[in-house]
């Protein structure tokens, strides 16, 4: 497959182009367009250019409202919610993310809960940008429905991901970032419009069987990590980035993919911790203890530690994406 390379600024620029042009505020359009490219450059396609046709379409049918502003309330010293005010959920995590790190160095913890909101894209960079102020951070996500209850064959709940990243004394954040499903069902979209098979174990058809057609997943449900604990592991982030944020639960939400229908209207959870007081100021001592015993054996790494040279190399050189893929873009500007 031909291959192009462009910069990072270039292709920003012709995201945000393309959104503005699909009934999307210049601020807001800014924001996605940063979010998708910042995935593309760390290798999470199925979070980056994959989602423009489909993020324009909605903006432009109004399922997502390109326009909006999202609205935030402080409920009490260390709690806020963010109305995301059914529009990109970047915004909305931007001014959730801002206030928190205010707020939890004041309280020690604090929580967000966001609402009305869509697709956040790569859940670590929500957290990451915690931990790049000095917090631990947490973000949890549902999403519309991909896994069934384990034993059963409909989809009830999202792939529902989980974030985690915290801070070092030297050098960037640690950042844990999981989709509950095996794989994040961004890949298995992008397989599909490809004609690309997937491995055997992903997903399930819709009569419940193993299948390595990636139209065929789609139209069926995620396999969850962990099998029967990973499906309770999902269950758990469905309570706490829906029911906790009086959002729409997995079966409830409409497709993040089409264009049609109203907002998904689901919900996401940022809790983000000041490790000082707790640790008695230790704790970056101690995780630098924790890391040299893991990376002390041969063969290790931290979750996330490629990521640096990823993104030094895709300012330095630009990003390389197919042909077809940048021809498509350019037809939706």
């Amino acid at each position: 497959m031909e291959s192009i390379t462009v910069s990072v600024a270039e292709l920003t620029d012709l995201v945000r182009d393309i959104l503005v042009a699909h009934n999307t505020s210049e601020s807001n359009a800014v924001e996605v367009a940063t979010a998708l490219v910042a995935a593309e450059i760390d290798g999470q396609k199925g979070h980056g250019l994959s989602r423009v046709p489909s993020y324009s379409a909605q903006a432009k049918t109004g399922k997502v409202n390109g326009q909006i502003k999202p609205l935030i309330e402080k409920v009490s010293p260390s709690l806020l919610r963010v109305d995301a005010c059914h529009g990109f959920a970047f915004p909305a995590f931007s001014k959730a993310s801002d206030a928190l790190v205010d707020t939890a160095r004041q309280t020690g913890i604090a929580a967000a809960a966001i609402n009305h909101s869509h697709h956040c894209g790569v859940v670590g960079h929500h957290a990451e940008k915690l931990a790049e102020a000095g917090l631990i951070g947490m973000v949890f996500t549902n999403s519309p429905k991909a896994i069934a209850p384990w034993g059963g064959k409909d989809a009830v709940f999202g792939t529902n991901p989980i974030a985690f990243a915290a801070p070092r004394a030297e050098g960037p954040p640690l950042v844990i970032d999981l989709s509950l499903s095996k794989v994040a069902r961004g890949k298995i979209k992008v397989a599909a419009q490809e004609g690309k098979s997937i491995p055997e174990g992903w997903a399930l058809d819709a009569d419940g069987l193993t299948t390595t057609d990636a139209k065929a997943a789609m139209a069926g449900t995620m396999v969850p990590m962990g099998e029967g604990k990973g499906a309770a592991l999902v269950l758990m982030v469905e309570i706490l980035s829906a029911a906790l944020t009086s959002s729409l639960f997995g079966f409830e939400a409409s497709s993040f993919f089409e264009a049609e229908g109203p907002s998904p209207d689901i919900g996401q959870l940022l809790i983000a911790i000041s490790p000082g007081p707790l640790s008695g100021d230790t704790f970056l001592k101690r995780m630098e203890v924790l890391f040299t015993a893991i990376l002390n054996q041969p063969g290790t790494r931290l979750p996330g530690s490629g990521k640096a040279a990823l993104r030094e190399k895709a300012q330095r050189d630009g990003l390389e994406i197919s042909q077809s893929v940048y021809q498509g873009l350019l037809k939706l500007k």
